[in-house]
Parts: C-alpha cells; sequence; structure tokens
C-alpha cells in the first residue's frame, strides 16, 4: 500500500508532467508563425505557384489583356476564301467545319480579315484527315514582318515542324519531328508566336519549341498564297474546326 510520503511524491510528479507539458506548447502567436514558415518553404521547394498551362497567361495582372476572337465559325466565316494555289479541290464551309477535298498538289483557304498581329497570339484550330497521305494541316501565320508554316503531317504523312527557319523546311531543321496520325481522328494543334520564340503543341503536347530570335523565318513557295494567315493540305482530304485567335499581352522585359 502506498504511504503518505509517496502518494505526496506521486502527486508531485504528476503535477511537474502537466506543467512541462502545458510549457513546451507553443503560443497561438508561436503556431501562426510557424504556419507561414512552412507555407512559405512549401511554395520554394514546389517551384512556387503553378505554372500555366500552354495557352494561358502567366501574369494575373495582364491576364485581362489578352482578347480572343473566333475566327470560324462565327461572323468571320465569310472572310475565309480559296486560296487559288492552281489545282485545288473543292473548299466547302458546311455549318461548323471547313472541307477541304483532295487538290493536285494543294487546296486551301486563306483568310481575308485585316489587323492579323505580327506577334505575341496564338491560333487554335481543331483538324482532322479525311484521307490521303501527306499533310492535312499546313498552317501559315504571320510572324514580325514575314511568315511561317506549321506543317502536321507532311513528307507521306508522318512530319512534323516549322517551314523555314534559316530557309530550311520542316524536314530539315532543328523542328522535325515524325508523329502517327490517323484517319477521321479530330487533333487540337495550337501555334503561339512571342518575340523571339515560336511553340506549337498537338493535343497539348508541345511539338515544337524553337528560339527565333536571329533567325531567318520564311515560308516554302509553294504556300504563298496561304498569307498571311491560312490553311492548306497536300493531295489530302481534311476537315477544320473551332479556328480561335488569342492575342496575348506584350512579352514583358527585365
Amino acid at each position: 500500500m502506498m504511504t503518505k510520503i509517496g502518494r505526496c511524491r506521486f502527486r508531485a510528479l504528476q503535477l511537474r508532467h502537466k506543467f512541462l507539458n502545458r510549457n513546451r506548447r507553443p503560443s497561438t502567436a508561436r503556431r501562426w508563425f510557424l504556419a507561414t514558415i512552412c507555407c512559405a518553404l512549401g511554395l520554394v521547394l514546389g517551384g512556387g505557384l503553378a505554372r500555366p498551362a500552354f495557352g494561358q497567361v502567366q501574369d494575373a495582372d495582364t491576364k485581362t489583356a489578352a482578347s480572343e476572337q473566333v475566327l470560324f465559325p462565327g461572323e468571320s466565316r465569310n472572310q475565309w476564301k480559296s486560296s487559288d494555289f492552281g489545282g485545288d479541290g473543292e473548299v466547302r464551309l458546311d455549318g461548323e467545319v471547313m472541307l477541304l477535298e483532295v487538290g493536285q498538289p494543294l487546296t486551301g483557304v486563306t483568310y481575308q480579315g485585316k489587323d492579323l498581329p505580327k506577334n505575341n497570339f496564338e491560333i487554335a484550330l481543331e483538324a482532322r484527315r479525311v484521307k490521303g497521305h501527306d499533310f492535312f494541316c499546313c498552317l501559315t501565320f504571320p510572324v514580325d514582318d514575314s511568315h511561317c508554316s506549321l506543317v502536321v503531317g507532311g513528307w507521306a504523312g508522318t512530319i512534323v515542324g516549322l517551314s523555314c527557319i534559316d530557309e530550311k523546311d520542316a524536314a530539315r531543321n532543328e523542328t522535325t519531328r515524325e508523329m502517327t496520325f490517323s484517319d477521321q481522328r479530330w487533333y487540337r494543334i495550337k501555334v503561339r508566336v512571342t518575340a523571339d520564340r515560336i511553340v506549337a503543341s498537338i493535343d497539348d503536347e508541345v511539338v515544337v519549341d524553337a528560339n527565333i530570335h536571329g533567325r531567318a523565318i520564311s515560308v516554302r513557295n509553294e504556300v504563298l498564297p496561304s498569307r498571311p494567315l491560312g490553311i492548306c493540305t497536300f493531295q489530302t482530304a481534311a476537315e477544320i474546326r473551332n479556328v480561335q485567335l488569342t492575342r496575348l499581352p506584350s512579352t514583358k522585359t527585365p
């Protein structure tokens, strides 16, 4: 049986343990301070705020400066005319879809609207190959005072790249890439042009990321009628829909 002195010692130990635990507990102010430090460390170690996805504007204060314009369908649908390459297949604007029939060799449409941007913009569209074995989307667009083309499915159906960089076309420069494409499948295609870069994606996967600072940018002679903005195919029938232009805020300099 515990003696009176033993009970007193036991009670003293309990009180001491309770006192120590109470004093080890951080104050409310200290807990807030620790929480703030943890959040800051999490942002630093995690790379800061989440990076914007392709096509999003990064700076919150300039996000509202981006403006979108539907080029097809919508009010601008009548601004698209046959490119008239010579040997063109039929071009039909059926509802919300452009149909480009097989040409000999090219069929295309060119946008006749005015005031197109020369940089800091993004063009997005959807395209699918209906039949044929070559490019089903050659998107030509302005780059400063010149133009460039994104070729999708060229050279017998597999080549993706930019034509031209330093006079080398999509099959002969650093943007050349091989991909497999299926008939009757829609592909989401985007091209972003900024002061010194052209970035392109297919189905949200970046397929071209080219630094064009100090480079000579041009198009092949065959697609000159696609300028300033146009879409064409090579011995291939294709459908195009949901063409959209987004004007981006000017690139900031440090």
